[in-house]
């Protein structure tokens, strides 16, 4: 096969890989009602098949650059598949949850490589003048995949059963992986750096045991001397790690990064103004499906404003930064998006369903803005030589936002619930909505930390105009 081809082959794989990838995050949402009631489980404690995946991608991560070095793109992605299909097909066939999250840990290890080193693929393998036509390529369906896959996953789930939400993916990952094998282009470095293995190993053991403790404080069975025992360690390795990375010669992570005032108010934004928002394609389906009675597949096509009005909202963000800056904008919105997350407390079965619909697409329009204008301030200063490390620390710290805001999500969740009669499903709506407050309030609060950018920030920069990293 000559170059040309071999290009648009694998342009077409990695568009395909992160089509499955970003599919996956969302498909599950609409089935979990019915994956509870197959396995015997209660939906509101269901959050560990979401919070697995997206734990075991934001650990994955950082380790994915320096293996597509070692291994080579090629290899390395066939085996991101390989794994994927894999965890799909044991998923589909689990027999109770316990099954179920340690088969979604197997496809998020395959998906935790897809994007990453789907995208290394890219970059190292297009001309300079071909690569943002090739970039804008694959993130159409990095941007399709959250949208249909709440529809397709409740449709298939009410129409089939909740397997086949795990089921259709073998027959694209089988097609994938012989594609990837026969035709994708292998890029490699001769000589890779050195892998830092014990930072790695800090850092990891540190993300997991926080999400896992705070997880077990939802009431996922664990003692209480356990939950306080991962909670302790995990702080001690996360600041082991960073005291660590200040004496060592080449880091995973190089705390210099944290010097740049942008990208640490930029970081630590992402990760606590999503503690609120990335819990919400947990939380709504649930309560469209067990409050308002909606089936599955009418839950799904609810949540088609939200990812219609972000997508639509992305065209007008770099105008709104551009004339106010990203102090005023990432400010003003995050408030926004709180009060918006909380107003979701005020819907119950009397409202119309053009009313819930809007709602909806006004919190996909915030949502999206604040993602996209938080991810820009973040690299936007970072430079060539910081810009790889910088998106790595961007994508894990977004996968982890992910899998702490569902923990936080199904333990207040979980707590409120208590308090009510589950005598009827209209009993578990003030649980919901109580919820809503709680992390609402959480949101907004989180804009404190875009109040420490200083106003004169630039308000625009070329750089500024790339694209969205979700």
């Amino acid at each position: 096969m000559d170059t040309e081809k071999s290009l648009n082959v694998t342009l077409w794989l990695v568009a395909i890989g992160l089509f499955m990838q970003t599919l996956d995050t969302t498909i599950v949402n609409t089935a979990l009602p019915a994956m509870a009631a197959s396995l015997g489980e209660s939906p509101l404690r269901m959050q560990s098949v979401v919070i697995s995946y997206a734990l075991t991608m934001a650990v994955l991560i950082p380790a994915s650059g320096w293996v597509a070095d070692r291994f080579g793109t090629r290899k390395v992605y066939f085996t991101a598949i390989v794994f994927f299909t894999l965890g799909s097909v044991l998923c589909a066939v689990s027999q109770n949850l316990s099954q179920l999250v340690a088969s979604r840990v197997i496809q998020g290890a395959g998906g935790a490589m897809l994007m990453p080193v789907g995208r290394l693929a890219i970059l190292r393998s297009f001309p300079q003048q071909r690569l943002l036509p090739a970039l804008s390529f694959v993130a159409i369906p990095a941007m399709v995949g959250p949208m249909i896959g709440p529809v397709l996953g409740g449709w298939l789930s009410e129409q089939f059963s909740w397997h086949w939400v795990f089921l259709i993916n073998i027959p694209v990952g089988l097609a994938g992986a012989a594609a990837t094998r026969a035709f994708m282009i292998d890029k490699r470095e001769a000589h890779p750096a050195a892998f830092d293995g014990v930072g790695y190993g800090l850092l990891a053991f540190g993300m997991a045991s926080i999400s896992l403790a705070l997880d077990g404080l939802s009431g996922r069975g664990m003692g209480h001397a356990s939950v306080v025992l991962m909670l302790v360690f995990g702080l001690i390795s996360i600041v082991t790690y960073w005291l660590r990375a200040s004496r060592q010669a080449a880091p995973l992570f190089s705390p210099t990064l944290f010097h740049i005032h942008t990208f640490t108010i930029g970081l630590l934004g992402n990760l606590f103004a999503r503690l609120g928002s990335s819990g919400m394609p947990f939380l709504l389906p649930l309560l469209l499906q067990l409050s308002l009675g909606y089936s599955p597949t009418h839950s799904g096509m609810m949540m088609l404003p939200v990812a219609a009005a972000g997508m639509l909202s992305k065209r007008i963000a770099t105008s709104l930064i551009t004339r106010y800056g990203y102090r005023h904008v990432l400010v003003v919105n995050t408030v926004l998006v709180g009060l918006t997350i909380a107003s979701f407390s005020l819907i119950d079965p009397s409202h119309p369903v053009w009313a819930q619909a809007l709602l909806m697409a006004f919190f996909g329009a915030v949502n999206s803005l604040q993602f996209t204008a938080m991810n820009t301030l973040t690299l936007k200063d970072l430079g060539q030589q910081g810009a790889s490390s910088g998106n790595s620390i961007l994508s894990m710290m977004q996968m982890l936002a992910m899998s702490l805001s569902v923990t936080v999500a199904g333990g207040i969740l979980a707590a409120f619930s208590h308090l009510v009669d589950h005598g009827s499903p209209a009993d578990t709506l003030p649980a919901f909505h109580a919820t809503f407050v709680c992390i609402g309030l959480l949101t907004a609060a989180s804009a404190w930390i875009f109040w420490q950018l200083s106003p004169d920030v630039p308000r625009e920069s070329k750089k500024d105009n790339s694209l969205d990293l979700g």
